[in-house]
């Protein structure tokens, strides 16, 4: 039995604008009150995720990495249960007051709505 690597490497993120351009185009969305995540079908075997959390809504920079931080962690634990997706997170204002479990719960959410819907387009 394989050991599962929860690590995050730089392979499993989107850096470049052209990647970020990719997902914007003709994205799967998921929205509530906290997040809008983007994603399409990539070509490889393991998912990748980008963050756009903007100044103009998350004004200071402690909140947004704190948000950043609170996204990592929950792609990290559940990156396993992707496979070939891209993924862009955008934050929403009442992310901003939310405590860090309400916003993991969210996003668990969402990673799997997100798998279910890219999977059937």
């Amino acid at each position: 039995m394989t050991e599962l690597n929860y690590g995050f490497p730089p392979e499993l993120r989107l850096k470049k604008a052209a990647e970020f351009k990719n997902v914007f185009t003709n994205p799967v969305k998921s929205t509530d009150r906290y997040f809008t995540l983007l994603a399409t079908q990539s070509d490889s075997d393991h998912p990748r995720v980008g963050l756009a959390i903007a100044k103009k809504i998350i004004r200071k920079a402690v909140h947004r990495n704190v948000i950043k931080r609170t996204v990592r962690e929950s792609f990290r634990i559940q990156q396993h249960t992707m496979t070939g997706i891209d993924i862009v997170v955008l934050a929403r204002k009442e992310a901003l007051g939310a405590p860090p479990d309400v916003l993991r719960q969210s996003l668990e959410k969402h990673w799997l709505k997100l798998v279910s819907k890219c999977a059937s387009s």
